[in-house]
């Protein structure tokens, strides 16, 4: 069946370390532990750029940017996300909006949430008011609780051109 509209939906996690510098949505915020990754580790944007891959039942960001590529190594995730949103372009879809929720006991969020938009937006091709981001702990319980990680889950909308 042929769509206008199509929803995706992203999850990524990764494991905070000393050592690594702490990238979320296209933004360094400073911390003392980073995200552990074969790229820049951006949590954020690799659930984002799933979710528009997953749109349109592509391959996850793993199939174009796989972790045993050594050209890949440190990459900027915004490159990722620009990515998807050519693949999904060549398939003559655009993103609508996205909306993601960071899970993670620390950092802070909320400082950089306005940087993080404004970032997404120029890699994306949308306007800020159509990017929602919002963070929660997890209550101290679990790995995020026990600052092992941070998880994101991303869901966007796309349409046909």
């Amino acid at each position: 069946m042929n769509c206008n509209f199509r929803i995706g939906h992203g999850y990524d996690v990764h494991r905070l370390v000393e050592g690594r510098k702490c990238i979320i949505g296209g933004v360094e915020i400073p911390s003392k532990l980073g995200l552990l990754g074969h790229s820049d580790a951006d949590v954020l944007s690799h659930a984002l750029a799933d979710s528009i891959l997953g749109s349109l039942a592509l391959p996850d960001i793993g199939f174009y940017f796989p972790p045993n590529d050594d050209s890949c190594e440190g990459i900027n995730s915004q490159e990722i996300v620009k990515r998807a949103v050519e693949e999904i372009g060549k398939l003559g879809y655009e993103v609508v909006n996205v909306d993601c929720s960071i899970i993670a006991e620390t950092p802070k969020i909320l400082p950089h949430v306005k940087a993080m938009k404004e970032v997404l937006s120029k890699s994306l091709g949308i306007p800020v008011e159509n990017i929602g981001i919002k963070a929660t702990t997890n209550e101290k319980m679990g790995w995020e609780g026990s600052k092992e990680g941070i998880g994101v889950h991303a869901v966007c909308l796309v349409a046909k051109k």
